[in-house]
């Protein structure tokens, strides 16, 4: 019987000895889990207990560790110029603070307790699970004008209770008094189509990406297209050749389906697509385009745009070289042509210099062999003996056919 009961108290005994060992220790974290947001500084932190007769040696945090151990976060490359630690040693709290976390950093995350004892360490596991999220908006997949839609700004895990948000609208702050994450807006126009986007209060320069919304005129279902409008891409400067694109766009409801490209001065359609594609743009393709829309309820036609090819540079070069050719050839023509005129005018001897002399006398000037020839019929029209030539030139004006001894000069 003694037996029995001293087997029993020793089964016991060694059964409490862990419990015995191990109750001195304990770690408190300051929550379970932890949402971050993509880009931002996150803090966590856990209180300690270690028994009495123990001396604390290292205390570190770790990432996704087993049960029984782990790696200090100071000394993973991903993790050294990102993570501080910030001891408590009066109340035995331990922060760790993370910065410009990213979706590699989620996981479980747990303090580490070393004694100088040999075999006496801590793991306080599980610790706390970290999730990091970003921001987006959501809005209605359709918003008609007038209506009242909510934007929603949404992330994947919850960061705070007291989280206050903003909201932009084309990147301008819109009222500070809206602090929810949904913005609501009232009787939706026009004037309220932009880029939405959201931001925590206190992480602005973290904002999510910017979101369209588009608000659609209100049309009862028997209408036409309305608003139909044609747009020109590109919308520059067209040269020959380019790939030229016309859209046609419209308000319906139900949306048209049918679309039509006409051209000016042209009875039938050039196109039945709602974009109209011209490959290689030349000047037989320029003139005025418009675009009718059409659902079963009718059809509307757009006001017509200009679409006109401007000449390659190329082309213009050889037009203005063509030109600068034909200037030059003419201009050295004319210097030909006024050389000419001067060199016969100087070569060219005057009737006055010449004198009157005998029929055998040379020209002043002249060569040689060349002489002047008396035509007495250009003095006198009648005459077949020298009398009678003197007698015929007697009534002349001419001096020297009066004078009988002109002729006989060389007698």
């Amino acid at each position: 019987m003694f037996f029995r009961m001293f087997c029993l108290f020793s089964l016991v005994s060694l059964l409490l000895i862990p419990v015995i060992c191990n109750k001195g220790w304990d770690i408190n974290y300051s929550s379970k889990t932890k949402c971050a947001l993509k880009g931002s500084t996150v803090t966590v932190s856990g209180t300690y207990k270690h028994p009495n007769h123990l001396t604390v040696t290292e205390i570190f945090w770790t990432v996704n560790p087993s049960k029984r151990q782990g790696i200090n976060l100071m000394t993973l490359p991903d993790y050294r110029d990102r993570v501080q630690y910030f001891p408590n040693k009066e109340d035995r709290m331990f922060f760790l603070k993370l910065s410009n976390v990213t979706h590699e950093d989620e996981g479980m995350y747990c303090i580490r307790i070393l004694a100088g004892v040999e075999d006496q360490r801590f793991l306080g596991y599980p610790g706390i699970e970290l999730n990091v999220t970003e921001l987006r908006v959501e809005i209605p997949a359709e918003i008609i004008e007038g209506a009242s839609p909510v934007l929603f700004c949404r992330t994947t895990c919850d960061l705070s209770d007291k989280t206050d948000f903003t909201w932009y609208k084309n990147g301008k702050r819109l009222s500070e008094s809206i602090v929810s994450d949904q913005l609501l807006l009232r009787s939706v126009s026009r004037d309220d189509t932009g880029n939405y986007s959201c931001a925590l209060r206190d992480q602005k320069h973290l904002s999510s990406p910017a979101v369209t919304l588009s608000v659609r005129l209100f049309l009862y279902f028997s209408d036409p297209p309305q608003s139909v409008s044609v747009s020109i891409s590109p919308s520059g400067v067209i040269v020959e050749g380019d790939s030229v694109t016309l859209s046609c766009s419209s308000d319906s409801n139900p949306p048209a389906l049918i679309f039509r490209w006409f051209k000016e001065n042209q009875s039938s359609a050039v196109g039945s697509r709602q974009s109209f594609i011209i490959s290689s743009f030349n000047s037989s393709h320029s003139g005025r385009y418009s675009c009718e829309a059409q659902n079963q309820h009718g059809s509307q036609r757009s006001d017509s745009v200009s679409v006109a090819v401007e000449e390659s540079r190329s082309a213009l070069i050889w037009v203005v070289g063509g030109i600068s050719a034909a200037v030059v050839l003419m201009s050295v023509i004319l210097m030909v042509f006024i050389g000419l005129l001067i060199r016969r005018k100087r070569a060219t001897p005057s009737e006055e210099q010449n004198p009157r002399g005998s029929a055998h006398s040379k020209t002043p000037g002249a060569p040689e062999d060349t002489y002047m020839t008396l035509d007495p019929k250009s003095r006198c029209s009648e005459y077949d003996t020298l009398d009678n030539m003197k007698r015929s030139c007697e009534n002349t004006d001419d001096p020297e056919a009066q004078d009988p001894t002109y002729y006989n000069s060389d007698k």
